[in-house]
């Protein structure tokens, strides 16, 4: 299949997939699955463009083991987290369903197939990766290697140090600032995009690999702007208060940086 092809049925499969768990989530009434299955979809998606691109095939099973283990590894700390917590919804989209009141279940749907159209378009990287016939690593692919190294590995911990650090009951409603999030009050964040990052140099190693940058830009400004620190930092401000407060006035937003001396 040409790489316009593959594009056409990746998005028809994955639209039909984010419609049936719309059903899904209105049966069980947890809207929240979405960010499971978002993540999941991109190493489905990166398997299939490596089983039907027409690549190097050492290049495509590289490239294909990088997002599935990026993919099974957010996905599977999501569902723990999100059914961990069922039938209590993450509190974006608790007040997703305020703020849509009107009109609720269209604007949902069409969110959840928003997020279909997201990891196509997102998965830029791995479609242009898996048709590069050349038969050698270029030195970028390798350091987009190195790069995801370093950002799963900083995503694991800070997802770790945050679940470590929510076990221990007398935290109960403060602010963790332990561990990398003494330096950034979203590490997560920044390792996310920092993966992207990663794919992004991978990419530049084939023709037309600069079309990835769009995964790297995309996710930037929706952790910066949209449904990332905006919301979470709304979420927290509402449950943790001034404690809250004071986190943001002595902590870096996203890059992880010395912590600055309160306001006096």
């Amino acid at each position: 299949m040409n790489l316009l092809t593959l594009v056409i049925v990746a998005l028809a499969g994955l639209s039909g997939a984010f419609a049936l768990l719309y059903l899904v989530a209105r049966r069980i009434d947890n809207f929240g699955i979405v960010d499971i299955a978002w993540s999941y979809a991109f190493g489905a998606l990166a398997a299939f463009y490596a089983l039907a691109g027409t690549g190097w095939p050492v290049r495509r099973a590289l490239i294909a083991t990088l997002a599935a283990a990026w993919s099974l590894r957010l996905g599977t700390h999501l569902f723990i987290r999100v059914m961990g917590h069922h039938p209590i919804e993450d509190g974006r989209y608790v007040q997703l369903r305020k703020d849509w009141a009107a009109g609720f279940a269209q604007k949902m749907f069409g969110f959840f197939q928003m997020q279909a159209v997201s990891v196509v378009l997102l998965g830029a990287a791995f479609l242009v990766s898996c048709h590069n016939p050349a038969p050698t690593l270029h030195p970028l692919e390798l350091a987009g290697t190195l790069v995801w190294i370093v950002a799963i590995s900083g995503e694991a911990l800070a997802d770790f140090q945050l679940s470590a650090f929510k076990r221990v009951p007398a935290n109960r409603g403060r602010v963790c600032d332990a561990g990398l999030w003494r330096y950034s009050r979203h590490p997560n964040y920044f390792f996310e995009w920092l993966v992207w990052v990663a794919f992004f140099v991978f990419a530049l190693g084939s023709p037309w690999g600069w079309l990835a940058v769009i995964g790297p830009a995309t996710i930037l400004y929706l952790l910066l702007r949209v449904t990332g620190i905006p919301l979470t930092e709304e979420q927290s401000l509402r449950s943790r208060g001034e404690a809250y407060r004071r986190y943001q006035q002595t902590t870096s937003a996203f890059v992880p940086w010395f912590p600055r001396k309160p306001a006096a």
